[in-house]
């Protein structure tokens, strides 16, 4: 009985499927898979095997009515193939269509000259007049793409000369230094740059108004938190400008108000983007994303963050660390981005998940770096000498005034982790007589911008700040940088160490730590990919520790 009950059972997995016209079953319940056998009946008690059920030694996708090769008594299997998703976006309005990128045509890494890049002319006269005679690295690589509309992602060491690196091909293409010097038929806002700070946008408002010169440079406009905003409005509707520089707050803000209309805008550039990829600025990098190149109608992506549609603008990202976040940003807010790095162009689509180029990953086993990338070493300066010394905590400021004499420094910065300990570094070294300022978030946009000038000027000697002015402050002066506080992971290190060693020039990085801290030190330096030597202050002097360098 049980040998003709197995010759009589329909085996059935899948669909549901209607056994009424089966003699000796009533119902059977659905069972769900992705395979469906069909056994032959038969009144003859036979071995059950596979070749009794009809099944061949190669799966075959079954076809035709298969009800119909039921009453036949054949039997079929069926396995379904696997289906990859198409994506067609042909249909889509305002999605850039670029040609198969030519990477080794595409950037001359060994321009001698701006005008090898194809700068207009008046544009390398004013370069010339400021000083800027050869490329670096970074310019010869990022500058062809950009004239060529892609969308790039330059990464590259702080005080590398990223700015010019994307301000030189707007530039060429917007204002009165462009190529075809036309008047200014549409007043519109054709370049918008976001900035994390606004010692950063000011920064870049000043290197734009330089090489615009004095009669033109009403058409840069800065919208930065911190300043009066019905002025900022007044100036938009008074001047026209052609490219708006600005913090992610504010140029949200006026764009919301309607005093903005940016839908027009040709380039959008995200400075220091990995910090614009913080939860703080979320709501309003989003409405800077869905408004800026983007015209009436275009459609806006989805809730769940997928890429419906691209925006006629072009995209660029600079920053001199590059987590994965960004990676994943690029592909979501441009279209076929490539990577600049240093004297290298490749497609973002070939980095894989998880794995940046040129990037050492994740320190996972640490309180270092949990949730970000670790920084490549070429997002260090090549010309910085990084040291620690060990000492403990109520001596640090005394370590940084012997620091400060023992390097001969005439610019320090000195870094700590929470403004209320400036004030009181100030005091001691003040007291001490050397010339010190703070610098942090709770002063006002003046004393900020009074403090920074006196720094320039060599008024002062050591600047005290926190992670406030680790992005963004270029003092090309600046020869020393002293971490008196630990950074909370190496992307901080590498971003306070870019303060000094800025285009080539030599700097020096010192850390002042605790001994149980000197362990961290040890990581940062196998993260980084850098030598910290351990050193000491003594007789005026910098002497590094030769046993802990064995």
């Amino acid at each position: 009985m049980p040998a003709l009950a197995a010759n009589r059972v329909l085996l059935l997995v899948g669909d549901s499927f209607c056994l009424r016209k089966v003699s000796s079953f009533s119902w059977v319940a659905p069972i769900r898979s992705s395979v469906r056998f069909f056994g032959r009946f038969s009144t003859e008690t036979v071995p059950l095997t596979l070749a009794s059920l009809g099944i061949k030694s190669e799966f075959e996708t079954a076809s035709g009515n298969e009800k119909n090769k039921l009453n036949q008594v054949v039997s079929t299997i069926e396995v379904p193939r696997r289906r990859e998703k198409k994506v067609n976006i042909s249909g889509i309005k305002g999605v850039k269509k670029k040609e198969r990128v030519d990477l080794e045509a595409l950037a001359p890494f060994a321009a001698k000259s701006f005008s090898e890049l194809g700068l207009p002319p008046l544009l390398v006269e004013r370069l010339e007049r400021e000083g800027y005679e050869v490329p670096t690295d970074v310019q010869a690589a990022a500058i062809p793409p950009i004239f060529k509309n892609h969308d790039v992602v330059i990464q590259s060491y702080t005080g590398s000369g990223k700015t010019l690196a994307y301000l030189l091909p707007i530039l060429s293409e917007v204002g009165p230094l462009k190529k075809d010097v036309e008047p200014r038929d549409n007043m519109d806002v054709e370049a918008v740059i976001v900035a994390p700070s606004r010692e950063l946008g000011m920064q870049i408002v000043r290197e734009v108004e330089k090489l615009l010169g004095p009669a033109d440079k009403r058409l840069v406009q800065q919208l930065v938190g911190g300043a009066n905003r019905s002025r900022q409005e007044e100036a938009l509707k008074k001047n026209k400008p052609a490219i708006i520089v600005g913090t992610p707050g504010r140029i949200a803000e006026i764009s919301a108000s309607g005093k903005l209309h940016t839908h027009s805008c040709r380039y959008l550039v995200l400075d220091e983007v990995d910090q614009l990829l913080a939860f703080s600025f979320r709501e309003d990098m989003h409405r800077i994303i869905q408004h800026v190149g983007r015209k009436s109608g275009a459609g806006l992506a989805g809730a769940n963050g997928a890429k419906t549609m691209q925006a006629d603008r072009q995209t660029i990202m600079v920053s001199a660390t590059v987590p994965f976040s960004v990676i994943r940003a690029a592909r979501s807010w441009g279209c076929d981005p490539l990577l600049v790095q240093g004297k290298s162009v490749i497609p973002l689509e070939s980095i894989a998940p998880r794995a940046p180029v040129n990037l050492l990953g994740t320190s996972s086993d640490s309180k270092l770096g949990t949730n970000l990338q670790t920084p490549a070493p070429m997002s260090l300066p090549p010309s910085l000498k990084h040291y620690y010394s060990v000492t403990r905590i109520q001596h640090k400021v005394d370590m940084l005034r012997r620091c400060v004499h023992a390097v001969d420094a005439k610019c320090v910065i000195a870094f700590m982790n929470h403004s209320k300990q400036l004030k009181d570094a100030v005091f001691k070294l003040e007291a001490r007589g050397m010339k010190a300022a703070e610098l942090h978030g709770d002063l006002s946009k003046l004393s900020r911008s009074t403090v920074l000038k006196k720094f320039r000027n060599g008024e002062v000697r050591v600047l005290l700040t926190n992670e406030l002015s680790a992005r963004g402050l270029d003092v090309l002066e600046c020869d020393l940088v002293v971490n008196l506080e630990l950074p909370t992971d190496s992307i901080h290190y590498a971003h306070r160490a870019g303060r000094t060693g800025r285009l080539g020039r030599r700097g020096t990085v010192v850390t002042i730590c605790e001994a149980p801290q000197v362990f961290v030190v040890k990581k940062l330096q196998k993260q980084l990919g850098v030598c910290i030597e351990a050193c000491e202050f003594t007789e005026g002097k910098l002497v590094v520790n030769e046993e802990e360098k064995t």
